[in-house]
């Protein structure tokens, strides 16, 4: 069975998958596709990132699908937007010719209005991630009772989000589902329990150890502004807590500084790079062996000849500029049948050498987002919880001291001693990633710098459309924007990114219609187009957070 028609897709499908070029199905595609043409089995997919699980669980949905029927029939629950946005873009490709068939992305950091008209024109396939789906759920603004297929893709990374909770919540409303699919790189404990509470005797299947490790690395790379590539990487350390990896930098003196940088902050890191003796080279290298250091910055130059086991992660601070030393960095991870990261921070011009060096090493890369600040409290809360759990407490010495714990704690629930337990945790990432800023670089529109234009006075230039806030700062203001003032700030939980989302999910706008924005503790200062002003004012005055009514106005009407 070394062909798609062979296993068992129809005419239309099959035209599809041949004008994109696909000729043989991967292993994965083999072995799944065929079980889930049947419609009424589980299945539980086993197979790294890069296989071709898509189109393992895409085509057969397509296939068993009613496209006369406009209410989602299928769902697949994935763990973060851009792999949600991946699987939409490829399942549209797999139905150009399944005419009516409709499939719609739902995420959270995009506005969720716009989803909700989506699904209410009339979807098939709903592609989303725990949290915005939970969301629409609880709104009542989708209804998943007659869903028949449920698809957990990158089931173990959602757990490892700690998304568990969720992904039973979702299951748990799906009472008429016929099957449920579930796609895992690895089958922790937590798998196998919700497989045993949701899936009736499922079919097992597994993709071998594949062979070279270039296949076994995740390469992926984050676009942010030059002057937070630092920022970026304590960020990306501080989401990946049981990180063991390499840094690389293109200078000694840049590797160097940035090792004293991270050391200051608290990270096991040394660095190592050509003005190190030999000596010092040996003490470097046994201390990271030993997992005394977790990571190492290097230059490449430094880093030839090392070889460590059990590298998780390699950071490119930056990339190479020999493309082809690319390969030879993220080759020190994903050894011996091992899966491993390659994540590389780059500046928007360098997206030109991402797709060159995905030429040379003939693998998919990705695209991510660098996370946010509450995102990475959350991957580390979770990351604590594991380890509180598995610390071994055997020692029967700990014994002697359970009565006057015992006697001490005797006053308080066991609610406050876990509050306690995760505070002495988690003090300094709470503080410091409390008003985290967003890192991403985004790409800005076409239809905004036409806006810009067009409502720009002739005559003026773009520095003289100013006013000026409180601080003496400016405000584009004057031509085209009015200023708002709301009674939210950094004390009700908002930073810049998150509240911008907010207002715009609350008003329906797009951003393009938002200029600067000005947040203090209580209150902030947003700049709206002015013929957007009065529809995001009716859309949030008087509506309440967190029980207190949100106050909106023009600035100057206060």
């Amino acid at each position: 069975m070394n062909t798609f028609e062979a296993l068992g897709l129809e005419a239309d499908l099959m035209q599809a998958v041949t004008e994109l070029g696909f000729t043989t199905p991967t292993p994965i595609q083999v072995k799944a596709i065929p079980v889930l043409l049947s419609g009424t089995k589980d299945l539980i997919g086993l197979a790294q990132t890069g296989t071709g699980k898509t189109a393992a669980f895409g085509l057969p949905l397509l296939q068993l699908l009613d496209a006369q029927q406009k209410y989602p029939q299928a769902l697949i629950v994935c763990p973060t937007r851009e792999l949600c946005l991946q699987i939409v873009t490829e399942i549209e490709r797999f139905k150009k010719y399944k005419k009516g068939m409709q499939v719609v992305a739902v995420y959270g950091g995009a506005s969720i209005s716009t989803q909700i008209r989506e699904i209410r024109r009339g979807v098939q396939i709903v592609v989303a991630t725990p949290g915005r789906l939970i969301d629409l759920i609880e709104r009542k603004a989708i209804d998943l009772g007659e869903i028949e297929y449920v698809v957990l893709d990158e089931a173990d990374e959602m757990l490892n989000m700690g998304f568990q909770d969720d992904i039973e919540f979702i299951l748990q409303n799906t009472p008429k589902k016929e099957s449920t699919w579930l796609f895992s790189a690895t089958m922790p404990p937590e798998i196998r329990k919700v497989s045993r509470k949701y899936m009736k005797e499922p079919v097992e299947v597994t993709v071998g150890k594949m062979n070279t490790a270039n296949k076994n690395i995740d390469h992926q790379y984050f676009v942010v502004a030059s002057h937070h590539r630092y920022e970026a990487l304590k960020r990306l350390i501080d989401f990946n807590p049981g990180i063991y990896g390499i840094i690389f930098t293109r200078t000694k003196i840049e590797a160097q500084q940035i090792a004293e940088k991270l050391t200051r902050e608290g990270y096991d890191i040394d660095a190592l790079h050509g003005d190190l003796t030999q000596q010092q080279r040996d003490t470097v290298m046994g201390q990271f062996r030993d997992k005394t250091l977790q990571l190492l910055i290097a230059t490449d130059v430094a880093a030839r000849g090392i070889d460590v086991k059990d590298i998780t992660h390699v950071i490119n601070y930056e990339l190479p500029d020999d493309m082809e030393v690319y390969t030879h960095r993220s080759g020190r991870t994903g050894r011996a049948g091992k899966t491993g990261i390659c994540m590389s921070i780059v500046h928007s011009r360098e997206i030109g050498k991402v797709r060159a060096i995905e030429r040379i090493v003939q693998s998919p890369f990705h695209k991510l987002e660098i996370p946010t600040g509450k995102d990475v409290c959350r991957k580390q809360f979770f990351s604590f919880m594991d380890k509180l759990i598995s610390t071994d407490i055997s020692n029967e010495a700990y014994e002697t001291y359970v009565p006057m714990l015992e006697e001490k704690f005797a006053d308080m629930s066991k609610e406050d001693i876990l509050k306690r337990v995760a505070a002495m945790e988690f003090d300094r990432f709470l503080k410091y990633y409390e008003n985290a800023e967003d890192l991403n670089l985004r790409e800005r529109s076409r239809s905004f710098d036409k806006f810009s234009r067009e409502t720009r006075p002739a005559g003026r230039t773009r520095e003289r459309e100013t006013s000026r806030d409180t601080q003496g700062r400016e405000f584009k203001g004057g031509g085209g924007y009015t200023k708002l003032f709301v009674n939210l700030g950094t004390k009700d939980g908002f930073y810049k990114a998150s509240f911008l989302q907010f207002i715009l999910d609350l008003s329906d706008l797009r951003k393009e219609v938002l200029g600067r924005i000005d947040m203090r503790e209580l209150n902030s200062w947003v700049e709206v187009d002015r013929k957007a002003a009065p529809q995001m004012i009716r859309a949030i005055n008087g509506k309440k957070f967190k029980g207190r009514n949100i106050r909106m106005n023009e600035a100057d009407s206060r």
